[in-house]
C-alpha cells in the first residue's frame, strides 16, 4: 500500500483526485483517508473521485473537508515486474461542485409468490441474499435499482456488501422503505488473500489490518463476519486467523458444478458447527448470477423488516441455503427437517447416513450439524444448519 500526502487548506469545499495509468498493463486500487480517518475506497473500479461537504463520488464519504494532511491510498493490486507508470493529480476548490441530476428510481415491482413454509415457534423463514454490490464499489446498479431487482426476484432481504467501503450505508433505509425489502448494511473486506463480509452498521473495517482484527472490530460493534467464497479462484481464503468464524459463504454463485464436493469438505474441515450461508456476488445484469442465486433463508424472531432481526438469526445459526427462492428447500423445524419440492432427493446427515425424501413436503428427523439435500448424482440441492 502506498500513501501519497495532500495538503488541504482551511476553507476547502471540494477535493478531486485523478489517477492515470495504463490499465492494460496492470491494476492500481484507489482510496482516501483524511486527518479524521477513512473517507473512501473504490479499488480498481474508478480512475478518480470528488469529496465535498454534501456529496461525494460513490464509494467515498461526503462531509466537511478537515484542513491538514490527507492521503491518497494506492494499492498495488497487479503490477508487472517492470513496474507501472502512474500519475496522481489532486485539485482543491473553494466552490462546492454542482450536483449531478439524480437518476430515475425504478418502479416498485411485485414480489412473485413462493411455496409456503411454516413458522417455527412464532419465528418466520424469510428469503434473501447476503452478497451484492452497487455503484458504491464495482457494481453498475444504484441501490434503488438493486433493491427493485431483488424484490422482483422474490427476496425479502438483501445484504449490500460493497468492497472496502461503507458509503452506501446511509442510503439503505430509504431504499428499503421505497421497495419493501430489508436491506442489511454490509462491507466486503477485500484483500489479495481472501474476502470476508461484515454485516451490520458497524462502521468501516480497515482491510489493511490483520484478519483477526476484522472479526474483533465487527463483533465489538455488534456486527458479524462471514468468510466469502473460500475456494474462489484468486479470491480463495488464505488469510491466517486464530479464531474461525461460524458463518461461511459455503454456497457462492461460482459453485458451477455442485457435484464438486470441495466447498462442503472445506466447510466441514473449517469447524464442526459451521453455519452455511449463500451469496450471488451480484455486480451487473447479464454477467453475474442474479440476486437470490443462491438464496439464503433465515428464521427471524421479530419484525422481518428490521435488519437486526436478520443478523440475530445469522448469529444464532438459523439458516438454510437453496439454489433460488423457488427452488427445492431444506428447513429445520425444531427437531425435524422439512424438505420442500424435493421428492426423490437424498438427505445426507452429518454422520454420513442418508434418507430418501418422499413427497413434495417431507418431514424427517434432524441431527446436529450441516445437513445436505442432494440428487442421486450427489449434486447439492439445498443446505441446512
Amino acid at each position: 500500500m502506498r500513501a501519497l500526502p495532500i495538503t488541504v487548506a482551511p476553507g476547502t469545499a471540494a477535493l478531486t483526485v485523478r489517477l492515470d495509468y495504463p490499465r492494460a498493463a496492470g491494476v492500481l486500487d484507489l482510496g482516501c483517508v483524511g486527518p479524521a480517518g477513512f473517507r473512501g475506497w473504490s479499488g480498481g473500479a474508478r480512475d478518480g473521485f470528488t469529496i465535498a461537504a454534501d456529496r461525494a463520488t460513490p464509494g467515498y464519504l461526503p462531509g466537511e473537508l478537515e484542513p491538514g494532511e490527507w492521503q491518497v491510498l494506492l494499492r498495488l493490486h497487479r503490477v508487472p515486474p517492470e513496474g507501472l507508470d502512474f500519475e496522481v493529480t489532486a485539485t482543491t476548490s473553494s466552490t462546492p461542485p454542482t450536483a449531478p441530476p439524480a437518476p430515475d428510481a425504478p418502479p416498485r415491482p411485485e414480489r412473485p409468490p413462493r411455496p409456503a413454509v411454516p413458522d417455527v415457534d412464532g419465528r418466520r423463514w424469510i428469503a434473501g441474499d447476503l452478497h451484492a454490490h452497487t455503484v458504491h464499489s464495482d457494481g453498475v446498479q444504484t441501490i434503488d435499482e438493486l433493491a427493485a431487482l431483488a424484490v422482483s426476484r422474490g427476496l425479502d432481504f438483501l445484504a449490500v456488501t460493497d468492497h472496502n467501503t461503507v458509503s452506501h450505508h446511509p442510503w439503505l433505509p430509504g431504499a428499503a422503505r421505497r421497495y419493501g425489502i430489508t436491506l442489511v448494511p454490509g462491507q466486503e473486506v477485500t484483500t489479495d488473500r481472501g474476502h470476508a463480509n461484515v454485516f451490520g452498521p458497524v462502521g468501516w473495517i480497515d482491510f489493511r489490518r490483520p484478519a483477526d482484527e476484522w472479526l474483533g472490530m465487527a463483533e465489538r460493534a455488534g456486527g458479524l463476519l462471514s468468510i466469502n467464497h473460500p475456494l474462489g479462484g484468486d479470491c480463495a481464503w488464505r488469510q491466517p486467523v486464530t479464531t474461525r468464524t461460524r458463518l461461511v459463504e459455503v454456497w457462492h454463485s461460482g459453485w458451477w458444478d455442485r457435484t464438486w464436493g470441495a466447498p462442503l469438505a472445506w466447510a466441514q474441515a473449517w469447524r464442526p458447527n459451521v453455519v452455511p450461508v449463500g451469496g450471488s456476488d451480484f455486480h451487473r445484469p447479464d454477467a453475474d448470477a442474479l440476486p437470490g442465486a443462491p438464496t439464503t433463508w433465515v428464521l427471524v424472531d421479530g419484525d422481518p423488516a428490521d435488519e437486526a432481526a436478520v443478523r440475530e438469526a445469522l448469529a444464532a445459526g438459523r439458516t438454510a441455503v437453496s439454489a433460488g427462492p423457488d427452488a427445492p428447500l431444506l428447513l429445520r423445524l425444531g427437531d425435524e427437517l422439512l424438505a420442500v419440492d424435493a421428492d426423490g432427493a437424498l438427505l445426507a446427515y452429518p454422520d454420513g447416513r442418508h434418507r430418501v425424501v418422499r413427497g413434495d413436503r417431507c418431514l424427517l428427523p434432524a441431527a446436529d450439524g450441516l445437513h445436505v439435500l442432494e440428487s442421486h448424482r450427489m449434486e447439492v440441492i439445498a443446505l441446512c444448519s
